[in-house]
């Protein structure tokens, strides 16, 4: 995903590259983490779709599976480009 793509897409990306910073966390768990640090409710549809953008670019990884939950987890790159954003929005 090239950094116009992302700055393109809605906050989402950045939402849950920041919830994932902290550690992995499967579909459900991003959610509600979402929720409580940023008011934001994303429907399962928005989450999982975000989700496999990000993995298509590399920025997270899905790890294997846990009790029926896939957790997922940012990369390098993805906390390259967390950082990368968050620079920007506080320049703004």
């Amino acid at each position: 995903m090239t950094r116009n793509s992302i700055r393109g897409s809605s906050d989402r990306s950045v939402l849950i590259l920041t919830s994932l910073a902290d550690s992995p966390k499967h579909g459900y768990a991003l959610i509600k983490d979402i929720e409580e640090f940023a008011g934001v409710s994303l429907g399962a549809g928005t989450l999982y779709g975000a989700l496999a953008r990000l993995e298509k670019a590399g920025l997270v990884t899905a790890l294997p599976e846990q009790d029926r939950r896939r957790p997922y987890q940012i990369t390098p790159a993805g906390r390259e480009q967390l950082r990368e954003r968050l620079s920007e929005a506080a320049r703004i």
